[in-house]
């Protein structure tokens, strides 16, 4: 016969147990493999459910840099580099640090441009009971963190749809709260950007940047995807970063296919690309 103490024992091994946990408070069983699926799942209708919520109807989706900063950051770093060049002329850091606090003194118009933009939009499209064209970016900083802040001075909703990444990649502070989300997928992910989308709009970037306006460009030039304005921000960096005539010339592409986006240099110019193919109106 077991002791009271010993019958104790024996039901809170039992009930620490994993396999007495409720199963979707088993944190182990949903990161095993045969559970991909349903961790797929719970990453689209999260969002989804929240995005309902808030009568999110229609999105601008932003892409570009998170290396840009702002004017003032430049402005800043721009003089810490001179001064430490003024210091040590000859330092090979110091010199470094002056060529890129001078691209990013180049660069920073660009973020400018987009809190222009995300601001002119928001306001004119966000209502109480309708949120139209409502800015959707990766969540992070740089040209990220200017659309966001751009409809948050607005006082506009926003969305930020952030990714866990080895080095950890933190939310801007623009974010409107109920709609700042984090995915492990970037599959899941790339599908919330296009889902309710009505436009994108890429600014300088990387390979991020980068893959998401090609596969943007790749589901409209193929048909899985209805036709929305793209926007490229910066003529002189689209032209140099992409030869697209030379696609063109080699018959990668086909001459129509270049009508698929527009490069613009202002905000007021990529509102206009977007007033042009809505006639003024966001679409119901």
């Amino acid at each position: 016969m077991t002791t009271p103490d010993q019958r104790k024992t024996l039901q809170d091994a039992i009930m620490r147990n994993p396999a007495y946990r409720l199963a979707y408070e088993d944190i182990g069983l949903m990161s095993e493999d045969d559970l991909r699926p349903l961790r797929l799942q719970m990453e689209l209708l999260k969002p989804e459910r929240a995005l309902r919520k808030q009568g999110i109807r229609s999105t601008v989706v932003v892409f570009g840099s998170a290396r840009i900063v702002s004017l003032e950051v430049a402005q800043k770093q721009l003089a810490q580099a001179e001064t430490c060049l003024g210091k040590q002329p000859d330092d090979p850091q110091c010199q470094g640090d002056l060529v890129t606090a001078k691209r990013q003194m180049r660069q920073a118009g660009y973020y400018e441009q987009a809190r222009c933009f995300a601001t002119l939009v928001s306001q004119k499209f966000q209502q109480q009971d309708r949120r139209d064209f409502v800015m959707v970016t990766g969540g992070g900083p740089g040209i990220m963190e200017a659309a966001n802040m751009g409809a948050f001075e607005a006082d506009a909703h926003s969305i930020g749809l952030n990714i866990t990444l080895p080095h950890e990649q933190q939310p801007n502070p623009f974010i409107t709260p109920d709609l700042a989300f984090r995915f492990h997928y970037f599959a899941v992910r790339k599908m919330h950007f296009l889902m309710r989308a009505k436009a994108l709009v890429a600014f300088p970037g990387g390979f991020g940047t980068c893959d998401e306006l090609f596969e943007v460009l790749t589901l409209i030039q193929t048909g899985k995807m209805d036709r929305i304005p793209i926007v490229l921000f910066g003529t002189t960096f689209w032209q140099q970063a992409v030869n697209f005539d030379f696609l063109i010339q080699e018959g990668m592409i086909s001459p129509e296919d270049r009508d698929l986006f527009t490069m613009v240099e202002t905000a007021e110019q990529a509102i206009k690309v977007l007033q042009d193919f809505y006639h003024g109106n966001p679409p119901s």
